[in-house]
């Protein structure tokens, strides 16, 4: 384990000296700035004693860049988290479901249907869940996090827990109104990461169910809920979990265009609003924070995934 996690760790400052190199070069390219008269490598050695005291620069209203950072990602990471969560509950069960019944009538319906969910465009889909839950039938509000009737202070960042713990007296009413608010771009940004759910299951527990010792517990007489539940899952899941931890990652991306459609106040609209504005300065410090968090997502899922596998711990003793 040790060994594993060494190498992943020098994965992880590699990639972050080439991710701080990328930091360091939008910044040079504001000729005004002082950045762009430095010599590049005393300027990017600089530039990094700054990020490790949390400098990431001032804003044009010359506040630390840093704040804008910390007010706006919360929001992001609230969005992306309800996403994700929906697409493993709906993904590993019509996932599980594909893969125990490979090949009949059920499996290619529901890998149909993720193939279909997979090739909507994420900004059509939007469109018409608006036009349909917030246009014709005025269910779901179409843009932002709650009402502008209701004033809630920052506290976390996250809606959801600020609200609860404003001493509003309309805290349950605001409540409902976030809850009304996040459902319909939780929908949309959880759509593509829910099909790839979907394949990764049915491809593992496909390859599980061929395996020696799920036919000895069906000749033991075991039922298909309980060959699943104490078999199957306990050895599919595992090895994708680091795959699933590339998906949330992938999930931040599509986050950026969905923030924009919804006008969800998070890190991707902050950055397009920063590029259509040539802010160099927030656009290197949404480079490095969103750079960063998918960084450390995918080193936390590969090194969870290498935990929980056997076959991983495994490869461990054949090291040493």
């Amino acid at each position: 384990m040790f060994i594993y996690t060494i190498r992943r760790l020098n994965l992880f400052m590699i990639t972050m000296a080439i991710l701080t190199m990328v930091g360091f070069s939008i910044l040079r390219l504001d000729h005004g700035s002082l950045w762009s008269n430095l010599p590049f490598w005393s300027g990017w050695f600089t530039y990094i004693d700054n990020l490790l005291v949390g400098n990431l620069g001032l804003n044009q209203h010359g506040s630390p860049v840093l704040l804008d950072v910390l007010t706006v990602f919360p929001a992001t990471l609230e969005l992306c988290f309800f996403a994700f969560t929906l697409s493993l509950l709906a993904g590993i069960p019509l996932g599980t479901l594909a893969g125990v019944k490979r090949g009949r009538f059920i499996d290619t319906s529901i890998s149909s249907m993720a193939l279909v969910g997979y090739s909507i465009p994420l900004f059509w889909l939007a469109v018409l869940l608006i036009m349909l839950f917030s246009q014709q039938l005025g269910w779901l509000p179409v843009a932002g996090r709650y009402s502008v009737l209701y004033e809630i202070d920052h506290v976390t960042g996250v809606a959801l827990i600020d609200v609860l713990l404003s001493d509003k007296p309309y805290r349950s009413e605001a409540l409902m109104d976030t809850i009304r608010h996040l459902i319909l771009p939780t929908l949309v940004l959880a759509m593509a990461p829910t099909t790839e759910v979907i394949r990764l299951t049915r491809t593992s527990v496909a390859e599980v169910m061929n395996q020696n010792f799920i036919k000895v517990a069906q000749t033991k007489g075991l039922s298909m809920f309980e060959i699943i539940m104490r078999h199957v899952l306990k050895n599919a899941i595992p090895p994708i979990i680091p795959k699933l931890g590339m998906q949330f990652s992938t999930m931040m991306t599509f986050a950026m265009l969905t923030e924009s459609i919804f006008n969800w106040p998070g890190i991707g609209r902050w950055l397009l609003n920063a590029i259509s504005e040539q802010n160099y300065v927030a656009i290197q410090a949404g480079v490095i924070t969103v750079g960063s968090f998918i960084l450390i997502a995918n080193i936390l899922s590969d090194l969870t995934g290498a935990v929980v596998n056997p076959l991983v711990r495994k490869e461990w003793y054949a090291i040493k």
